[in-house]
């Protein structure tokens, strides 16, 4: 099992023939994605060959999805165009959307998420890593060789720490891996990816990776007190960040004392959420949880 991505899920990639959406399309397909065409109006008609396959190229996502039964997007377009972007895979129906762009404004992030809610779409990001079932899909960024399918299931909003705790990890490997993005506005939260969790049968474990700015990791944390019955284990980047200073992604803002990493591990610790001041702790802390040291 897992959550929102699996070995049936129909991939159309809306920027696939960019420099970015090339790439990261070969990289996907090697994983066992199955990407079944990209998106681009200029380019409708035309194939891409990526080694042994060739991609079809749609005008429209509406038209990738009538032809392919498509029901998952990956948006790699540059920052200007990704609100149309995910505004169009939205109107066409699309169940998941999953924006990596970064630098989105945010006003754009409001109305795409909001538009796409409406919808009925979910939107992962923007200025994420994707998500990863390992063994079966892979949809964004994520390195797929670094771990393998598992026990665990990992919600961050840190790229770069998505891809730590995984490979910490990867003797016992991973249901699903979901980067949900840093922005102020994302689409899916860390509660989100909660719920799915405790309700995946193969998901035995939760690991949540926050960091400093806001207060999704205490609302998270108010979330596991009523409803999540599994065990979870907590990192929070940025225990070192100078006060008074904006570090890492955008939505890393504190005032006071709210927002920083102390208050967020109180709130997580304060409902049995046991939570490392490394990633390796971290780890380490998984395995205990899981009776393996």
């Amino acid at each position: 099992m897992a959550i929102y991505l699996t070995k049936e899920s129909k991939v159309l990639v809306q920027g696939m023939t960019g420099g970015e959406g090339m790439k990261h399309t070969r990289r996907m397909l090697a994983a066992g994605t199955n990407v079944v065409g990209g998106v681009n109006p200029r380019k409708d008609g035309r194939t891409v060959d990526f080694d042994d396959r060739a991609v079809p190229v749609f005008g429209s996502v509406a038209d990738g999805m009538r032809s392919t039964g498509a029901d998952v997007s990956v948006v790699f377009v540059p920052p200007a165009f990704a609100k149309a972007a995910v505004i169009e895979a939205a109107d066409a129906g699309i169940g998941l959307a999953v924006v990596i762009t970064e630098g989105i404004p945010v006003h754009d992030s409001v109305a795409f998420t909001a538009h796409a809610t409406a919808k009925g779409t979910r939107v992962i990001g923007p200025n994420c890593p994707g998500l990863i079932t390992p063994g079966q899909a892979n949809v964004g960024i994520i390195p797929a060789d670094i771990t393998k399918p598992g026990r665990i299931g990992l919600v961050s909003k840190s790229g770069t720490l998505t891809y730590q705790l995984m490979y910490e990890l990867r003797d016992i490997g991973f249901s699903t891996c979901v980067g949900i993005g840093g922005d102020p506005v994302v689409g899916t939260t860390h509660i989100d990816c909660l719920a799915a969790f405790q309700d995946d049968p193969d998901t035995e474990l939760v690991v949540l990776i926050g960091e400093i700015g806001g207060d999704a990791e205490e609302r998270a944390a108010a979330y596991i007190r009523n409803h999540v019955s599994k065990p979870v284990v907590g990192y929070i980047a940025g225990f070192t960040a100078p006060e008074g200073r904006t570090m890492g992604h955008a939505g890393a803002i504190v005032s006071g004392s709210s927002g920083t990493a102390s208050a967020k591990k109180e709130a997580l610790e304060a409902v049995g959420v046991k939570v490392g001041s490394t990633p390796t702790e971290t780890a380490r802390l998984v395995l205990d949880r899981l009776n393996l040291q």
